[in-house]
């Protein structure tokens, strides 16, 4: 249904989006994360027709959209999803959804799938924000569209709702078959919510892949500090395992693993566990309680190295106490070429 090639968008002199690609399955939902001022917006504009691309092309079903042949967004059968919702003030839920509906009957559909039939006759400022949402998901829903492009839309709302709502809008995308692409700054929204992930910086896409091959396996060290806590300890190759300060491990393909033996290990905290021990290899330089877990952070006794683990809740172990810190994760970890000095 959508495929990008080569995009390329400008904002003055400023390039927002550089040789980008991206082909979207018939149903499938791909979120676009990075950091502030990445570009996944500019992405999400130029597909939806708010600004045209300076080069590559857009194709939307048999719409070809090229920097020499605009499509104009009314044209583009494509649903928008926003932060702010856009609701229209004075019309009550009922008539949000239907606003130029083609099939009323298509309207109450979405009104009752997604929990709104008892406040069909509700005005938008009587309404929560996880409730705006949903009107505003039906309203999109309604009219059929071809792509659904969802920007932002749960970062107004606190997270409680976040974590609800966010398996909500996945499971009616899936019911209506609807192909999206959904813009957010959140890394847990993005990985928990889509078929595929692009993690984006400087307007490039730096990895487009299944949500836990982008975590457990990134391409580059951008995407492993982005998507979570990475850290990286030397090792050295053994075969198909690697042998670090930590103990050993299983490996998986290296991104950019040099010919030598000498690696860097890719470790995120829960990765590691603590056992206290008079002969251990770190000391506890202090702990952050988190509720279902704790945060340790460990300076190794031999080295200068600093590393944070995180343990269940009940391990509890005062600053200064000598203990062991060892490798415990079961799965393959990725390796990188040690950085130069």
């Amino acid at each position: 249904m959508l495929e990008i090639d080569n995009l390329t968008v400008r904002y003055g002199r400023t390039v927002a989006v550089e040789s980008f690609a991206l082909e979207l399955g018939a149903d499938e939902i791909v979120t676009l994360v990075g950091p502030t001022g990445c570009g996944k917006t500019s992405v999400l504009r130029a597909v939806a027709g708010l600004v045209r691309p300076a080069a590559g092309a857009i194709r939307l079903g048999a719409l070809h959209i090229t920097p020499h042949h605009d499509v104009p967004p009314e044209k583009r059968n494509v649903g928008l999803v926003f932060q702010d919702f856009a609701l229209f003030p004075h019309y009550n839920v009922a008539q949000n959804v239907g606003f130029r509906c083609r099939n009323a009957a298509l309207a109450q559909h979405w009104i009752e799938h997604l929990g709104l039939s008892d406040f069909r006759a509700a005005m938008p400022e009587t309404l929560s924000g996880g409730q705006k949402q949903r009107v505003a998901l039906a309203r999109a829903l309604a009219h059929e569209p071809a792509l659904l492009l969802l920007d932002e839309p749960l970062a107004s709302l606190d997270a409680a709702l976040k974590s609800q709502l966010r398996w909500e809008i996945r499971a009616a995308l899936k019911a209506a078959g609807v192909p999206a692409l959904w813009v957010t700054h959140d890394q847990t929204e993005a990985l928990s919510v889509g078929d595929r992930m692009g993690v984006m910086q400087h307007g490039r896409l730096e990895q487009l892949d299944a949500p836990d091959h982008c975590f457990g396996r990134p391409k580059s060290r951008f995407v492993a500090h982005f998507l979570g806590e990475a850290m990286f300890v030397p090792g050295q190759l053994r075969a198909d395992r690697v042998q670090t300060p930590l103990g050993e491990a299983r490996i998986a393909p290296a991104t950019e693993q040099s010919a030598t033996a000498a690696v860097e290990v890719m470790l995120r905290p829960d990765d590691l566990a603590l056992q206290c021990s008079n002969q251990g290899n770190s000391t506890i330089e202090y702990s952050h309680y988190e509720g279902e877990t704790r945060l340790y952070t460990v300076s190794l006794l031999d080295s200068k190295l600093r590393l944070r683990v995180r343990t269940n809740h009940a391990q509890q172990i005062d600053d200064g106490a000598i203990v062991d810190t060892r490798i415990c994760a079961d799965h393959p970890l990725t390796l990188f070429a040690p950085q130069s000095a």
